[in-house]
């Protein structure tokens, strides 16, 4: 009898662990890798930038096993929906009409839209008015292409899938401004490319279009995913992992308020 339970303690015992190890949690994530400093996508394959940082972090706090899968910003939700990967790391704001489609963790920064222009424009403010008339690119399917058909009515508004794009008619003068993330926009013009270009300045934020922040998307009603990131984020908030990772970008706090 003691042969036999000890046998079958050990076989608990095994498939316990065995189950344990099967359980360990797989997470695939979704990211744009065109929107420096946040992701980026290297010429090596490689995915850097704030984004991938926080995302690895997450990972490492939940102990779970993640990889990341790249995908065009305007199809993003739909592959989320379809299943490609669980979770979206790519600075998308939690808004109120996303929110209709996929649920959201708590934010993880928080900045707000900016406009930038060549450095020879006549342009002094980034307001409508100064805007009435001039041509302003933005990235499609963004806040920040809703905040500029909300609030720059009397600008034209010129789309671009990618950032990349509006950046180079910016620097060719075939648009007179962008409006974009501030941190986008200040990192780009510190970099030899965005040499041709200056910071206008920030704008008021609308809460209605640039919502609460940036969050991770989950898919409506994975509750436990969603859990498991928000108790992450606030863990590497409280044990200085965010910090180390928010300096290693940038020179101030862009968690905001």
């Amino acid at each position: 009898m003691t042969k036999r339970w000890a046998f079958a303690a050990t076989v608990s015992v095994l498939t316990m662990i065995a189950g344990s190890a099967l359980s360990a949690d797989k997470i695939i994530i979704g990211t744009e890798g065109a929107y420096p400093p946040f992701n980026n996508l290297e010429a090596d394959g490689s995915l850097v930038g704030f984004d991938i940082d926080i995302a690895k972090a997450l990972c490492e706090e939940m102990k779970a096993e993640c990889t990341f899968v790249t995908q065009d910003w305007d199809g993003i939700i739909p592959a989320l929906q379809a299943k490609k990967f669980d979770a979206i790391i790519a600075s998308m704001s939690i808004t109120a009409e996303r929110k209709e489609k996929v649920d959201f963790t708590n934010k993880y920064y928080n900045t707000p839209p900016a406009i930038a222009v060549p450095k020879d424009s006549t342009l002094t403010e980034a307001s409508e008015a100064a805007l009435e008339g001039k041509v302003l690119g933005a990235q499609s399917s963004t806040t920040h292409s809703n905040y500029a058909e909300a609030h720059m009515k009397k600008s034209e508004l010129k789309l671009y899938p990618t950032p990349d794009e509006y950046k180079l008619d910016l620097a060719n003068g075939r648009i007179d401004a962008a409006i974009d993330d501030v941190v986008v926009l200040s990192e780009w013009l510190k970099t030899a490319d965005g040499a041709c270009c200056k910071l206008l300045g920030t704008l008021p934020v609308d809460p209605v279009i640039n919502g609460e922040g940036a969050g991770i998307a989950v898919r409506k009603g994975d509750d436990a995913l969603r859990e498991k990131l928000n108790a992450a984020i606030a863990a590497i908030r409280a044990n200085g992992k965010y910090k180390e990772i928010n300096d290693k970008y940038f020179t101030y706090d862009v968690y905001g308020n």
